[in-house]
């Protein structure tokens, strides 16, 4: 392979993988222009790397092979786990898709390369905004099960706030669960305060019940945590 060959192969996985990175950029993603350009970049110099070493003997899809490895690594450097959500997947998988268009790139499949890019830029452009459409759409299922549940939180007056809120909080990550009421009382005692939530599933979620509550158990000046079922309602 010619030093021409090389920089052109090189230069076009470095150009298509930064058109990816400028609209990650923009978006203000944690792997913008440089980690995807790199990517893209770094795909090509090693299936570069197979490719002159072995010339036409060689097999470049067993380095392309390990190149989805590594970058599987990278990628679970950027997913990160907030309380019961999980960030990150998409642009983990945005930088998996420009090792992709640098490996084609890499061994001069320049038009696939670029079909590629253009196909992961109109995914962010137009899937994103229908993404964000659909998820704002009502979830109606017919012959659904709801559960309900009753959560009762025994704390100090003082906490009584932060506690309400923790709870809130707990709740509202979690799509399936929809909080029908929150109510306190002092039960006689106005040091303490006695929270109560009632709570609508549309289906069964006694494990992530069991969760928040020993979430909730370990609060300071926190006393009793209970949850049970009071229910169950069925849609037709």
């Amino acid at each position: 392979m010619t030093i021409l060959h090389f920089t052109s192969r090189l230069g076009i996985a470095l150009l298509l993988g930064a058109f990816i990175g400028i609209e990650r950029q923009w978006r203000q993603k944690s792997a913008g222009l440089r980690t995807n350009t790199l990517v893209s970049m770094g795909s090509a110099a090693f299936i570069l790397l197979s490719v002159s070493l072995t010339g036409n003997t060689g097999d470049p899809s067993r380095v392309a092979s390990q190149i989805v490895t590594g970058i599987g690594f990278l990628g679970a450097g950027v997913i990160m786990k907030d309380g019961m959500s999980v960030q990150g997947l998409n642009t983990a998988a945005t930088i998996w898709c420009s090792a992709a268009v640098g490996s084609l790139a890499g061994v001069g499949l320049f038009a696939e390369a670029t079909v590629v890019t253009i196909s992961i830029m109109v995914t962010h452009l137009i899937l994103r905004p229908l993404g964000n459409r659909l998820s704002k759409l009502p979830f109606i299922k017919s012959d659904t099960a709801q559960t309900e549940y009753l959560f009762t939180i025994k704390c100090k007056e003082k906490v009584e706030n932060h506690i309400r809120v923790l709870l809130i909080q707990h709740l509202g990550n979690d799509d399936k669960l929809m909080m029908r009421s929150l109510s306190s009382s002092d039960n006689g005692d106005p040091n303490n305060a006695i929270i109560t939530a009632e709570i609508t599933s549309i289906s069964p979620q006694d494990l992530l019940m069991e969760k928040i509550a020993g979430r909730l158990t370990i609060e300071h000046d926190v006393m009793k945590v209970k949850w049970e079922i009071t229910g169950t309602q069925t849609d037709v």
